[in-house]
């Protein structure tokens, strides 16, 4: 059985930081693309950034360039999102998903398209 858990999320000032994780299981980690997704209340859910996606391996949305990085613990099955000056209008739930890599690569690295979610964790980032 897939499992994709997130932890990390919270509340937090205007320029500060947080580091997202998500702790997958269930499939061969090295074979899937791990994206990271956000939903605002009362707005459709949007691509964040993405690993093992693309041609370069990462992804980035360009609201999140220069501030949000992706890693991967490959040996742990976790897939982190470090997120710096954050921003209020980074607020949201944060979801990370999964699908077999090739899919992903031919679909596009950061459509809502993934096969696996996970529940969720929440930021909040006050002004």
């Amino acid at each position: 059985e897939v499992q994709l858990v997130e932890s990390g999320g919270g509340l937090v000032q205007a320029g500060g930081s947080l580091r997202l994780s998500c702790a997958a299981s269930g499939f061969t980690f090295d074979d899937y693309a791990i994206g990271w997704f956000r939903q605002a209340p009362g707005e459709e859910r949007e691509g964040v950034s993405c690993i093992n996606c693309a041609d370069n391996s990462t992804y980035y949305a360009d609201s999140v360039k220069g501030r949000f990085t992706i890693s991967s613990d490959n040996a742990k099955n976790t897939v982190y999102l470090q997120m710096n000056s954050l921003k209020p209008e980074d607020t949201a739930v944060y979801y990370c998903a999964a699908d077999f890599a090739p899919t992903i690569k031919t679909l596009g690295p950061l459509l809502v398209l993934y096969e696996y979610w996970g529940q969720g964790t929440q930021v909040t980032v006050s002004s």
